[in-house]
């Protein structure tokens, strides 16, 4: 499916067309501009952690993107940071790029939309986190800036700097940070530096540039945070708004998110109840570990709110550069909320010199109403939730429940755009693109995706046919699970004992793909 871009629509839009100021003359459609792409990435945020979601989190910017766009809720990921962003660069899966097992590395036989797009004549902009060892810079960038490491301190991921605490660091000093083609070990940024804030100057800072540039020509901004991935770390006015909001626990805040869901239509109670809780009660916790979980959830909180402030300052700079109407803004996390439990130095939980993590219990908060974490191929650590707003091509105020992937959104950009993707780069062959286009979806076409979409992360593993998922458990006894998802989004009614055939047959499908994928050759 084509865009929808008739002269109708163009003029709905204010393109001035000369042919439409006379009757008298044979209308002469034109081109439409092709829009500018924002794609904007989270970190390890769980599918309820937005207001638009269900959240209590106030997210005022994304709520009126969400409340004017489109929020697609069955949108999947690799359930694990790299692979993820892997996919979403690549429109590859992690196994046929390089980046399917730890330690993230190179893209192998793949090329990213930055390649892609600007070889259709886009600028293109990078600012934050990429998460492999090259420097997007030379990956088809016109700028980039960030970590190119997967996670790093908030407030100081380089040396100590004078009057402050030692900074809370895994591997201290070995985080990489490039700015354009200069790489730096260790970055030691000025006393104001927090990663979100940065990530938006910089691509602000390149705005402007845009602006001085030719009209006509369309940008693509990949905005790629780290927040709110561990270490917990916000800015202190961030943390007071949230003082008090979590004192009662992780039970009442998850019934209020799934009430909220239900509610706004973006989760139907008779296809995707809520799962079990998978944290202990309340007041079974002693009182200072009651206190440290309260800390915990709060500066997670101002971690979301600081990245929709940020937001906001995006959105405030196109539209003064006048960039803003013909602009697509996708917004989505790579995985879903993590249960790692990471504990390093021993200030207050929120410090420079504290690194902890969200943990299991809030993480499942954050994941309502689905089952597991990050790290797991069921629908906790595989579902995004997704923002998609794009005025006069967007319904506003739409769902969709088309099962996307990060896959997708390579050949979204490329018709988008009008690109052509590659079949070879450097002389190094070029894997056909895997997923379909979104644009379908987005403009409100109901068809169901076809074919399979697989899935493969440490001991996970799953794939998706039609209506049906199967999913591999690592226990004591690991199993592959059976569901049907038009009937159980949230994974509870296993169906592998009722369905043999389909089992096995799933399991094949899988098997057959991995073997023949280069990390499952290597293995």
């Amino acid at each position: 499916m084509k865009l929808n871009l008739t002269t109708s629509s163009l003029c709905g839009l204010c393109l001035t067309l000369a042919s439409c100021t006379s009757p008298d003359l044979a209308i002469k459609e034109t081109p439409p501009p092709r829009p500018n792409i924002v794609l904007i990435l989270v970190d390890d945020m769980g599918f309820s952690d937005l207001g638009s979601f269900g959240s209590e989190i106030r997210t005022p910017h994304l709520d009126r993107l969400a409340s004017q766009g489109m929020q697609m809720t069955d949108m999947q990921n690799t359930a694990k940071c790299f692979p993820s962003r892997a996919c979403l660069m690549t429109g590859v899966y992690a196994q046929q790029n390089g980046m399917a097992q730890p330690p993230p590395g190179r893209f192998q036989n793949a090329v990213t939309f930055g390649h892609v797009l600007r070889q259709a004549g886009y600028t293109t902009l990078f600012s934050g986190k990429h998460h492999g060892t090259e420097n997007p810079y030379f990956l088809g960038f016109d700028r980039y800036a960030g970590l190119r490491d997967g996670a790093s301190n908030h407030f100081n991921p380089g040396l100590q700097r004078e009057g402050e605490p030692v900074p809370a660091q895994k591997n201290p000093g070995r985080r990489v940070f490039c700015f354009d083609e200069k790489t730096v070990q260790p970055y030691t940024p000025p006393d104001d530096f927090y990663t979100t804030d940065a990530f938006t100057d910089w691509a602000l800072e390149w705005l402007d540039d845009v602006e001085k540039g030719p009209a006509e020509k369309p940008f693509f901004l990949y905005l790629s945070y780290t927040a709110p991935h561990d270490p917990l770390m916000a800015w202190p006015e961030d943390i007071a708004k949230y003082e008090g909001v979590y004192d009662g626990g992780y039970e009442p805040i998850r019934l209020a998110r799934y009430q909220r869901q239900v509610g706004m239509r973006l989760i139907n109670p008779e296809t995707a109840p809520l799962s079990p809780p998978n944290y202990p009660d309340w007041e079974s916790l002693e009182p200072d570990f009651r206190q440290d979980e309260i800390r915990r959830m709060t500066v997670y909180a101002a971690m979301i709110d600081r990245i929709d402030q940020n937001i906001g300052r995006l959105l405030d700079k196109l539209a003064s550069i006048d960039r803003l109407e013909n602009t697509l803004i996708v917004f989505l996390s790579d995985n879903g909320a993590s249960s790692e439990e990471v504990e390093i130095g021993d200030g207050p939980i929120g410090s420079i010199d504290r690194w902890t993590s969200q943990r299991g219990p809030w993480a499942n908060v954050s994941n309502t109403p689905f089952r597991l974490f990050k790290n797991f191929s069921h629908e906790g650590g595989t579902r995004s939730p997704m923002i998609a707003w794009w005025p006069g091509h967007i319904q506003p105020g739409s769902f969709s429940d088309f099962t996307g992937h990060f896959i997708d959104f390579m050949p979204t950009f490329v018709e988008l755009s009008g690109a052509e993707y590659p079949e070879h780069l450097d002389g190094e062959m070029i894997f056909p693109m895997q997923g379909v286009s979104l644009l379908p979806a987005l403009q409100g076409d109901p068809a169901p995706r076809e074919g399979p979409l697989f899935f493969q992360w440490g001991r996970g593993r799953a794939v998706r046919l039609n209506q049906w998922k199967m999913v591999f458990l690592t226990g004591k006894e690991p199993q592959w699970e059976l569901y049907d998802m038009e009937t159980d989004q949230t994974e509870l009614n296993d169906l592998s004992g009722e369905f043999p055939e389909r089992t096995a047959r799933m399991a094949r499908i899988w098997q057959d793909w991995y073997v023949n994928t280069p990390a499952g050759k290597s293995r």
